[in-house]
């Protein structure tokens, strides 16, 4: 449908390519184990990850900064356990998540087959809200680094998704047309509707059960993205 059309595929990368719930869960399974802190991995990430999901939507929108981010995640969710969790500890544990993040580097299903697929056809980049330090730390630990020309992330850009600043920037960074480019992501908000406002075509991954939606194309595995490109 859009094989003539696109010339440029920009993904997001965590929860589109790198596997962030499985990746994510093996690390504190690993540090909470490491810093004798009892409760069990399964019952943390229940509570962790919507927390996570909320704050993180606060730093897209400016609300919070980096440190807010990383050490409120875990005094809540420990707060919500009812764990006696020190500062010491958080911010512990805050910086070993980050340090060890990136050596666990699970793939969403179909990840190494789809970049592979689309590679001889078109100029793939990533644009990200990670951080700057951990992104390219998992793309090569996971080896998918290579197939990608640039990586635009909001530290570099000053500002995150969906601020049309950041999609700005992967389009001078690059050289792409907006209508000759194609977004891949997640996330409704910060991915599809923010890559639309600047006129590019949309492919949302719904990974989240999001409800059905008319802004661009919904799949739900990443081999889907065949049907259109």
């Amino acid at each position: 449908m859009y094989r003539e059309m696109i010339k440029d595929i920009f993904f997001d990368l965590d929860h589109t390519l790198w596997d962030f719930e499985k990746n994510s869960a093996l690390t504190f399974e690993k540090i909470l184990a490491e810093n004798q802190v009892q409760i069990d991995t399964s019952e943390f990430m229940r509570t962790y990850a919507p927390i996570n999901m909320a704050l993180w939507k606060k730093y897209r929108e400016e609300r919070i900064g980096k440190a807010d981010l990383r050490y409120q995640r875990l005094k809540k969710t420990f707060k919500a356990l009812k764990y006696p969790a020190k500062k010491d500890l958080i911010y512990r544990l805050s910086d070993q998540y980050i340090e060890h993040l990136a050596s666990f580097n699970h793939l969403l299903p179909h990840t190494q087959d789809i970049l592979e697929y689309l590679k001889p056809h078109y100029r793939m980049h990533i644009i990200t809200n990670g951080f700057q330090e951990v992104q390219e730390r998992k793309m090569r630990q996971s080896k998918i680094f290579d197939y990608f020309e640039h990586m635009i992330n909001s530290e570099m850009a000053g500002v995150k998704k969906p601020n049309p600043w950041i999609f700005q920037l992967a389009l001078k960074r690059t050289g792409a047309n907006p209508r000759q480019s194609m977004m891949i992501g997640d996330n409704l908000e910060a991915d599809i509707l923010g890559a639309k406002a600047l006129g590019f075509h949309t492919i949302h991954l719904n990974v989240h059960n999001d409800p059905l939606h008319d802004h661009g194309y919904m799949i739900h595995s990443l081999s889907e993205i065949k049907s259109y490109l």
